[in-house]
């Protein structure tokens, strides 16, 4: 596979300033409304809403940098964008509600500490994610984020005209756009179709009345945010509640890093990207905290654009980067991109998760799979996606534990990784009955093989005691 740009190439500055802003507008959305729900969630005022929402913007430019350019042992130096975490928003709304918004900040440090010790042993712990794990890692990542693609597809969660024909037929016009733009589009055209679509339906959005820029007049020009306006809380729920989803999270970023080197570079993510990005994301929830952001992490959606895309370069990114940090202090100019309509958002969102899904199968595609590794991605995939689909199933479980279940993640990456570790030896009929092959049909009942045929003794694809091939009783 050979990208358009590679990890290190710098398109031309124009290009690079369009893809940029394309990366933008496709992690726009979910960046500005995670920290919209927790503000809501704890009746939290106008005000202290749009704080949120603007120290989400800039905090996510900063750690994308963190994460493009680096520094010492932190950053991938790979195209990653980070942004505020939807995982720890199931642990972050009861925290607020019970403790405040501090908590919530408090224990996301704790986390982030949590992120930094995991990401400096993954060079210890690379052996327990082969590409098989990955692949499972990264799959269920996608099957996971499908709901929240095809709801912002339906006009999204709460709309009071969720799953109309106007939003469905927007979301659509997106997709086609989107789609006609990269089969046909030449250079600069197919790269940035993304973009191009978004800007497509939301311009026709505006006179369909599905625009309010009421929110525009309101927000300011220029804002710089105050570190530490809601302050510190350590309460044992938040070191306990934030500390497991880091878990969660790192074991998200494991496989946002192998999907993006596998989809957009075509090799394995290197134990200094894996090692890096892991601690990028501590270092950024850390970070984020001090500006009273919501935890940080790598951003599936942007992983898909990138394999949709072809554009590896990490510079067009760290423009993006930056980009987010002006709109962070310009809240005015925020407010345009924060109003798109969730189903142009959904137009796009849909191919961009669907993206991490062959990525996944794309890295379980480079193991000869055999019975043992089929009933891994069985267990892991059915199990960890079987508790992410019914929440309820768990609804006894002490809190974390139930947080940790219903992530869908860290089941399946528990399963993955311990199924692996035991797995059977060749003697033991781990071989696949599709893997040994037929290249002349089977003897029939009293007539010899013919000479050459699998079946005959000596061959060295003859079956061996413990290997079953076709036609072999189960």
């Amino acid at each position: 596979m050979t990208p358009r740009y590679g990890i290190d190439e710098m398109p031309p500055l124009g290009t690079a300033i369009v893809l940029g802003i394309q990366h933008v507008l496709v992690m726009m959305a979910s960046n500005v409304t995670i920290p919209i729900i927790l503000a809501t969630a704890i009746g939290a005022t106008t005000g202290e809403t749009a704080f949120l929402v603007q120290v989400a913007l800039l905090v996510a430019g900063i750690t994308t940098l963190m994460q493009t350019i680096g520094f010492g042992p932190v950053g991938s130096r790979l195209p990653i964008v980070q942004g505020t975490s939807f995982g720890f928003l199931v642990v972050a709304i009861p925290l607020a509600q019970q403790y405040g918004i501090a908590a919530v900040l408090g224990g996301a440090i704790f986390a982030g500490l949590v992120q930094v010790v995991l990401g400096f042993s993954l060079r210890w712990l690379r052996a327990l994610f082969p590409p098989l794990v990955s692949g499972i890692v990264v799959l269920v990542i996608g099957i996971g984020l499908l709901p929240t693609g095809m709801a912002l597809y339906a006009g999204g969660n709460g709309a009071e005209d969720f799953g109309s024909w106007t939003n469905l037929g927007l979301a659509t016009l997106v997709l086609v756009v989107m789609l006609v733009l990269y089969r046909f589009g030449k250079g600069i055209i197919g790269a940035a179709s993304v973009l191009i679509a978004l800007v497509v339906g939301y311009l026709v959005a505006i006179p369909l009345g599905l625009v309010d820029f009421s929110q525009v007049a309101e927000a300011d020009w220029f804002a710089i945010p105050m570190p530490l306006r809601f302050g510190l809380d350590f309460p044992s729920a938040a070191i306990i509640g934030m500390g497991a989803m880091a878990i969660a999270t790192s074991v998200e970023t494991i496989g946002d890093l192998s999907a993006i080197t596998k989809s957009g570079a075509g090799r394995e993510v290197t134990d200094r990207e894996l090692s890096g990005g892991v601690i990028a994301d501590g270092v950024a929830t850390a970070f984020a905290s001090i500006f009273s952001a919501l935890p940080n992490t790598s951003f599936g959606q942007n992983v898909g654009l990138v394999a949709f895309t072809g554009v590896m370069s990490r510079h067009v990114v760290s423009i993006g980067a930056g980009f987010l940090i002006l709109l962070g202090l310009l809240p005015k100019f925020a407010a345009v991109i924060a109003v798109m309509p969730s189903a142009v958002i959904g137009g796009a969102a849909v191919v961009m998760f669907g993206m991490l899904i062959g990525a996944g199968i794309k890295l379980l595609a480079e193991t000869a799979l055999d019975r043992h590794d089929m009933l891994v991605i069985a267990v892991s995939i059915g199990v960890g996606q079987g508790f992410a689909a019914v929440p309820a199933a768990v609804g006894g479980m002490p809190e974390t534990l139930e947080v940790l279940l219903v992530s869908g993640i860290v089941p399946a990456a528990l399963f993955a990784v311990v199924m692996n570790l035991s797995r059977p030896g060749p003697a033991q009929g781990a071989v696949l009955d599709i893997d040994v092959p037929l290249e002349q049909p089977l003897a029939e009942p009293g007539r010899p093989a013919e000479p050459g045929h699998p079946d005959e003794p000596g061959h060295p694809d003859a079956r061996q005691p413990g290997r079953r091939g076709h036609g072999d009783p189960g």
